[in-house]
């Protein structure tokens, strides 16, 4: 299976990506991007998207990304996310980069830059570094 197809698959089969509409646009080993759209449910009282959908897009990306660089049946779930917020996602589209810093047997660390675009221009809305388990994948349908 190809990298991209295993991230689609596993984003498709989550309650959270699956809901919010996030679509993996880039998979490869170490490096993940993932978007999602701007829709109401998803923003604050500004109409800026919610704090929350963004660490769990950085989230969600960070555990992709470390997920593409372990050996076929592991996968990489997060014992620790530290995000900082630069300026609020104003934008209709969120896009989130997942890099992988470093991958071990047990443990895995990625830095994710996350970016709110309009009219073209990305803007730099917040940086998380997330710090990941491996585990067992359980069987993919």
């Amino acid at each position: 299976m190809l990298i991209i197809d295993m991230v689609r698959k596993i984003n498709a089969m989550t309650g959270f990506t699956h809901a919010a509409g996030v679509e993996v646009t880039i998979a490869e080993q170490g490096l993940v991007e993932m978007t999602l759209e701007k829709k109401p449910e998803l923003l604050q009282f500004n109409g800026f998207f919610h704090g929350g959908v963004i660490a769990g897009l950085a989230d969600h990306a960070a555990g992709a990304a470390a997920t593409t660089s372990l050996p076929p049946g592991k996968i990489a779930v997060t014992i620790d996310l530290h995000i900082n917020y630069l300026a609020p996602a104003k934008g209709p589209l969120l896009v989130a980069k997942a890099q992988c810093v470093q991958t071990g047997s047990t443990i895995c660390v990625v830095s994710v830059a996350l970016s709110s675009v309009a009219d073209q221009q990305a803007t730099p809305c917040a940086m998380a570094t997330v710090t990941l388990r491996v585990v067992d994948m359980p069987p993919l349908a």
